[in-house]
């Protein structure tokens, strides 16, 4: 099916891409990678009037380094952030980068669109919500800083005011001591998953110091499970523990019966896979390499 007919702009810059949604109004949308809003608009789920492109814009997807923290521009793509030295210092968002949908979503999809997108189903909101980060927005009114857990509201839903549009990722550094793992299950690569598990630990002298452990897919937006992370917080993370924090992040997921596995099932996915990533982010806590894949079934 092809789209209703639409106007098409091309933004230079952030400035001009924001008059332009404040000229347009709310029959506007942005386009930064279109692995969403173009199928969208092809099923005529959504009908822009216009469409501002962001893909002119220069020096908006970069990935570096500043005095420890880690800064991700919006139009970074997935495939740059999972070839990136920087972002595989912490293994969490590698595993998060290098496991999103295909080769095709990958080169094209990125981080600023899959925030805005506030997809149920998506990987980045999941995985972010497991470190200290801070999402950037630009609007008419200036900038402001906003906590990841702040960010999100509901399925398909933001922070995000009229005109307004993120910007940078800033990631502050995980303590020293930290590991963390993010893990999915799908039928295969291109679709989304059916539950995913972003955990992060920090461990000194075998006692779990602090904990993070985020459900994804399971609930109308990521659910951050502390619960889950209180049976592993100030103890000796073994295998009883992990066992708690497990059944925990179970009841936790609120998850709805569709295609992709009915209410008991995707529990007891959960289950399985809190017990996996904690494992793995634990040895990474202790200095292993452990690389890590989604599992496809």
């Amino acid at each position: 099916m092809y789209p209703h007919a639409f106007r098409y702009h091309r933004a230079a810059s952030l400035p001009e891409a924001i008059a332009l949604l404040g000229e347009l109004g709310d029959d506007a949308k942005l386009l930064a990678g279109g692995q969403s809003l173009i199928p969208l608009m092809k099923l005529r789920l959504s009908s822009p009037s216009h469409l501002v492109d962001l893909n002119f814009i220069p020096d908006i997807g970069y990935i570096e380094e500043t005095k420890g923290e880690l800064r991700i521009g919006a139009m970074a793509r997935h495939a740059e952030l999972a070839d990136s030295a920087a972002l595989a210092k912490i293994p969490l968002l590698h595993d998060c980068a290098a496991g999103i949908a295909d080769v095709q979503v990958r080169n094209r999809g990125t981080i600023g669109g899959s925030l805005a997108e506030a997809d149920p189903s998506g990987d980045w909101g999941a995985a972010l919500q497991a470190l200290s980060c801070e999402v950037i927005c630009r609007g008419p009114a200036g900038e402001r800083n906003i906590p990841i857990d702040q960010f999100f509201l509901d399925a398909y839903t933001t922070v995000l005011n009229p005109g307004e549009l993120v910007r940078e990722v800033v990631v502050h550094p995980p303590a020293a001591g930290s590991g963390g793992a993010y893990l999915a299950f799908k039928r295969c690569a291109p679709v989304y998953a059916t539950a995913s598990i972003a955990v992060q630990l920090a461990t000194k002298d075998g006692v779990c110091s602090e904990a993070r452990i985020v459900l994804g897919c399971v609930g109308l937006t990521a659910i951050r499970c502390r619960a889950a992370e209180g049976e592993l917080q100030g103890k000796s993370v073994e295998t009883k523990a992990i066992e708690r924090a497990a059944a925990a992040a179970m009841a936790a997921a609120d998850p709805q019966p569709d295609m992709r596995g009915s209410v008991a099932y995707k529990r007891a996915l959960i289950g399985s896979l809190v017990k996996r990533a904690i494992d793995v982010a634990l040895r990474r806590s202790r200095g292993e390499q452990v690389q890590l894949s989604h599992y496809y079934a």
